[in-house]
């Protein structure tokens, strides 16, 4: 069920896959893609603790992760959070395969565990999105936690939390980090409600109630309109919000036909939409009437000559049409993570239940549509 890019990694494509076995050991697989040739390289990290639900990279350091992962204690499972650091000569993407002689599998190495006994199951661990990897929010059960990775970073210190109050038993499925505002908002789900939080106060700043129709499973932010805020859920919808106005979702894509467990934005151009869901497939859409560029690149005035100039405008008043540019159709089992490469804006993974793992490129025509 776990994925993610390696953020700190810009030059290598790299992706980060956690196990989900009973029996044996857990294992993160580091899944190194060679673009040139289209190759696949994997090396294998040992992960001595339980199934991964979550995985999240440090956005400063290539060698350092945090995965949530479950935890059996006398009868009880609980999800348990921790950071880790992987062996140094595996922290940035090469395209070496590994030689036989080497292939014995290497440990992560614990850092420090967050610790969670006093607020029940981790759902998430998010990272302070431009920072310098010493802040991270976890989610567990109804409470936020914000942590500070001291100096050593073998410890972590507990330096704010909030907890959702109200009716009920209230447990966040899953939050994000916004990139804006300095790094102060976070977006949390809990139910069917998408909250935003200032990290500072830690306190509500927005509230979206009935989000989805049922259990709201993913969010993410654009990366270029602060405002902006996705989110999928249950009812096999992906809504698109803007905080400052929560009563109604500025767009809905509705085609998926069971739930949607995935959301995300393209880094670098902010109108390309990935999902993935439980129907096995896997969406791009093109929603470029809510992007930073709804217009495509503006022209300069200057490098018209005015006859050009007239015949352009009429050509910018006309916003493009919001699409869905391909179905990826190559699981056969629900999809319950898509994730782009940090290092490659064209290129994006895809992870089924039965463990099977796509890497797929926005279609080359949309590429140079984009670019050009």
């Amino acid at each position: 069920r776990a994925l993610t890019p390696q953020t700190a990694e810009t030059d290598a494509i790299r992706f980060l896959v956690g196990t989900q076995s009973l029996r044996y050991d857990n294992q993160i697989h580091i899944i190194d893609f060679d673009d040139e040739n289209n190759i696949i390289n994997k090396n294998v990290l040992l992960h001595q603790v339980g199934e991964i639900w979550h995985i999240s990279t440090s956005p400063a350091d290539k060698g350092v992760l945090a995965t949530c992962y479950n935890k059996t204690s006398d009868t009880k499972v609980m999800t348990c959070a921790a950071v880790w650091r992987m062996p140094k000569e595996l922290e940035s993407g090469s395209h070496e395969s590994p030689d036989d002689s080497s292939s014995n599998t290497q440990t992560l190495e614990l850092l420090c565990h967050l610790d969670n006994t006093a607020h029940g199951n981790m759902a998430c661990v998010m990272w302070e999105p431009m920072g310098d990897g010493k802040k991270i929010i976890s989610l567990a059960d109804n409470n936020i936690l914000l942590w500070d990775l001291q100096e050593s970073s073998d410890k972590a210190v507990l330096s704010s939390s909030a907890a959702l109050e109200g009716k009920g038993q209230l447990k966040f499925t899953s939050g994000r980090w916004s990139p804006h505002h300095n790094c102060t908002q976070i977006a949390t789900a809990n139910d069917t409600t998408v909250r935003g939080w200032d990290t500072r106060s830690m306190r509500q700043i927005y509230c979206i109630e009935n989000a989805h129709g049922q259990l709201v499973r993913d969010l993410d932010f654009n990366p270029n309109k602060q405002y902006y805020l996705a989110s999928c859920g249950d009812d096999c919808k992906v809504k698109f919000w803007d905080t400052r106005n929560v009563t109604e979702p500025v767009k809905t894509l509705e085609e998926h036909s069971h739930w949607v467990w995935n959301v995300r934005y393209n880094h670098s151009h902010d109108q390309l939409i990935l999902t993935g869901s439980s129907d096995s497939r896997v969406i791009l859409s093109n929603m470029v009437s809510i992007s930073s560029e709804p217009f495509g690149h503006m022209v300069d005035d200057d490098e018209l000559s005015d006859q050009e100039d007239q015949h352009q405008e009429e050509k910018i008043k006309e916003p493009l049409q919001d699409s869905v540019i391909a179905t990826y159709e190559e699981h056969e089992d629900s999809v319950y993570a898509v994730e782009w490469s940090s290092a490659d804006p064209w290129l994006f993974a895809s992870l089924s239940y039965d463990g099977r793992l796509v890497i797929n490129r926005v279609p080359r025509a949309l590429k140079y549509h984009i670019l050009l």
